[in-house]
């Protein structure tokens, strides 16, 4: 029987994700981890059938955009017209993920005095 075990987790201010699979049948074990680009859609999808999602929102709705999008740019190193995208989104109906990956943005607006809260999705 394969036994499956998927993660995220925040190591030096990066997020990182794994795959662990193992056969209770025999030897056999196989490691996958990352940290480079986005985590691969079927660890997120995983990890949100498991635990949910969750929405990170702005406490204040006055932040600065400015801040948040130098925040979500650095820590998601996408185009400037998609980290824009989710600046607006961010400031109107929150964004929604992974509590890990959550956190990791969370943490970065933190460093730009924004301040934010996270909920269940």
């Amino acid at each position: 029987m394969l036994i499956r075990d998927i993660g995220q987790h925040i190591e030096q201010g990066r997020l990182w994700w794994g795959i662990d699979d193992s056969c209770t049948a025999c030897p056999n074990a196989s490691c996958r981890r990352g940290s480079s680009g986005a985590t691969p859609e079927v660890v997120r999808q995983a990890l949100l059938a498991e635990h949910g999602a969750v929405r990170l929102r702005l406490v204040e709705q006055g932040a600065s955009s400015v801040s948040v999008l130098q925040a979500l740019r650095e820590s998601l190193h996408l185009p400037l017209h998609e980290t824009r995208a989710m600046t607006d989104a961010l400031g109107k109906t929150g964004l929604l993920g992974t509590r890990v990956e959550m956190e990791l943005l969370a943490d970065a607006l933190r460093r730009r005095s924004v301040a934010t809260t996270i909920e269940a999705g």
